[in-house]
This record gives structure tokens, C-alpha cells and sequence, in this order.
């Protein structure tokens, strides 16, 4: 059987033209869904682009907190971060199906994403809320987290998330933006990063420790400088591998 993989990029958080022309190297799309980035405009422009290209349709949630493009720990409780996750994914979904498309997932963004990899009771909120407006949606968190569990838990499908230009800690959580090395800039081991984790389910921490991480999807930054470049270099090195991307099987 050939082994295949999700492609995922948060789009909607930059302009259109950069949206499409990251569009035919990935298979789905998480939505900024106007707290961190975007606009209701944004969201129905890339929207359209997903349904152009073929790509799944995804609602990227955030804490409302544009100054700092929902990277800050803002301590919410977890009612408000239901309300909040619930809203966002309403509006996203009524968009798309406004368009005569289908919201497929789920996956939280930056701050928000990061805290429910650790404390279950954010992880709950945010994975009741999915729930609450299709319980059919597939919710996405980093791979092994609290949200997964929570998840779980409530009858989800999830999916477990590996990211391609990110260093992990020897506990298979993301390095803290703040510290040195938290970013892989070299396309060359992002890819060897990537490959590691479809492959074998087993990178190496920042420390140089394996790290199990097997994976649904791969994430590539979408707001980066050289996003799109990654992302044709990417797509090449795994069909080289013999790895093709869920949406040549879809």
C-alpha cells in the first residue's frame, strides 16, 4: 500500500496572491478566522481558493489578540475559550457552506494551540466546542497532547499534527518562539525533519534526543518568507520517497 500523508498550511493570515501559490502543494487549509489575522473578506476569498484548488477546508481558531497574531498566553478560562473556539468555527463553517463547500477540521492556532497541547481543561473547551457545532469534524493538535485526548474522549476523529520547521523538546512539545532554535530555516533538514517523522515516527529532539511522533499531518508555515519555495521543495522530496499526499488518494 502507498504510504500517504496530509499536507496542511494555515492560510487566510497574508494576501490572496500568496495563498494561491502555496494552494497546489498542500491538501488542506486552516483558516485564520479573523482573531489573529483575517477578516470575514479573507476568510471568503480563501475559501474560494480552497475550492479551486481542491483543498480541504479548515477553521484555524485563536485567542482574539491581533497585536500579537495570537502568539501571547492570554490565561483565558475555559468557558471563554469555548465561546470564543465556538464562534469562530460557526463563522467559518456558515461561510463555507455558503460557497457550497464543507468545513472538513479543526485546528487551533498559536497560543491557544500550544496551551491545549498541555492542560486538558483548555484542551476540553476548545474540543467541546468542535463538537458542539459538527461533532463530524476531524480535530487537529500536536501530536500526543491533551487535545487529542480531549478529543478522543468526545467521540472526535483527530488527527495528530508533526511540523516540518519546527524544533521539539525531548517531550515532543514545540521549542518556546522565544529561544534560539525553536525554527528550522534550512529547507534541507525541514525536509529530512519531515520525512523522519512520516517515515520512521521518530525525530530528533533540539537536544539531539528521538523523539516518537507519529503524524496525520505536516504542517508548513504558510506566513513565512519562503513558504511557497518550502512547500515545492517539500511536495518533491516526498514523492521522491514514494509518500504521496492525501489528496491524490482523496
Amino acid at each position: 500500500m502507498t504510504l500517504s500523508i496530509d499536507i496542511n498550511a494555515d492560510l487566510g493570515e497574508l494576501d490572496a496572491e500568496h495563498d494561491a501559490a502555496i494552494m497546489p502543494f498542500i491538501s488542506s487549509a486552516s483558516i485564520a478566522c479573523g482573531f489573529h489575522a483575517g477578516s470575514p473578506m479573507r476568510m471568503r476569498e480563501t475559501i474560494l481558493l480552497c475550492l479551486k484548488y481542491g483543498v480541504a477546508i479548515g477553521a484555524h481558531p485563536s485567542y482574539y489578540d491581533r497585536a500579537e497574531f495570537g502568539r501571547r498566553e492570554l490565561g483565558l478560562d475555559p468557558e471563554t475559550i469555548y465561546t470564543q473556539t465556538l464562534y469562530q468555527i460557526g463563522a467559518m463553517k456558515a461561510l463555507t457552506q455558503a460557497e457550497g463547500g464543507r468545513l472538513r477540521h479543526v485546528k487551533p492556532h498559536g497560543a491557544l494551540y500550544n496551551r491545549t497541547a498541555v492542560d486538558a481543561h483548555a484542551a476540553d473547551a476548545v474540543a467541546s466546542a468542535v463538537r458542539d457545532v459538527d461533532s463530524d469534524l476531524v480535530l487537529i493538535g500536536l501530536a500526543g497532547s491533551k487535545l487529542l485526548d480531549a478529543g478522543r474522549t468526545l467521540g472526535l476523529s483527530v488527527w495528530a499534527e508533526g511540523f516540518a520547521d519546527r524544533r521539539y523538546t525531548d517531550e515532543g512539545l514545540l521549542v518556546s518562539r522565544s529561544h534560539a532554535q525553536a525554527l528550522i530555516s534550512d529547507t534541507d533538514q525541514a525536509i529530512a525533519q519531515a520525512l523522519a517523522m512520516v517515515k520512521d515516527g521518530v525525530i530528533q529532539s533540539v537536544n539531539g534526543n528521538p523523539v516518537s511522533l507519529a503524524v496525520d499531518t505536516v504542517c508548513l508555515h504558510g506566513d513565512g518568507p519562503h513558504a511557497v519555495e518550502f512547500a515545492v521543495a517539500l511536495q518533491t522530496a516526498l514523492h521522491k520517497a514514494g509518500i504521496a499526499t492525501l489528496s491524490e488518494h482523496s
